[in-house]
């Protein structure tokens, strides 16, 4: 009785080569995706840019609120009611994004705190309180999205040197560009 381990004709002798390469083309993929990965925070600043420069301009561009739906809504809350809780969810998020950071986990939440912070705006400016509280939901969100990235890139930075020693390990270089002489 024959061995099923070992290998009987010469097409199945190259596997081995092949499943080499296999590895090396994979963790050049996976290099290719985290360098995409870690450029995804700032498309998130630059869109909280765009949305900051129209709340700067206090939204003059878009189409007033009819006043039936003013009214639906009610008063607006305070501007001081609006700062306290800007400055809960600035200090939460920090909180929750270190915690990411020191966990080493890949979730990234740039676009909800985008959408946090446009909330903010918004408020502000039904609040009729824009000009004064402009700076400080820049400033917050400036900060938040930015350690976001910081934590990001990181995290892909440090995917892509496993890869590369992976590359390594498998006779691959630096991980730029593979050998894949034989």
């Amino acid at each position: 009785m024959e061995d099923p381990t070992v290998t009987t004709t010469a097409q199945e002798a190259p596997a081995g080569n092949w499943n080499r390469d296999q590895l090396r083309q994979a963790a050049l993929v996976k290099i290719s995706k985290f360098e995409a990965l870690a450029n995804k925070g700032l498309i998130m600043i630059a869109g909280f840019l765009a949305i900051s420069i129209a709340a700067l301009r206090d939204f003059d561009f878009l189409p007033s609120v009819p006043l039936s739906v003013l009214a639906f809504l009610g008063p607006p809350p305070s501007a001081n009611m609006i700062s306290a809780a800007l400055v809960f969810y600035c200090f939460s998020a920090i909180i929750l994004i270190l915690a990411k950071m020191m966990s080493g986990s890949n979730k990234y939440g740039g676009l909800a705190h985008l959408g946090y912070l446009s909330g903010f705006y918004l408020f502000y400016h039904f609040a009729a309180a824009m000009e004064r509280n402009f700076w400080a939901v820049f400033a917050a969100g400036m900060t938040i999205l930015a350690l976001e990235e910081y934590h990001l890139w990181i995290y892909c930075a440090e995917e892509i040197r496993k890869e590369r020693e992976t590359l390594a390990e498998l006779g691959g270089g630096n991980g730029k560009a593979p050998n894949f002489k034989r």
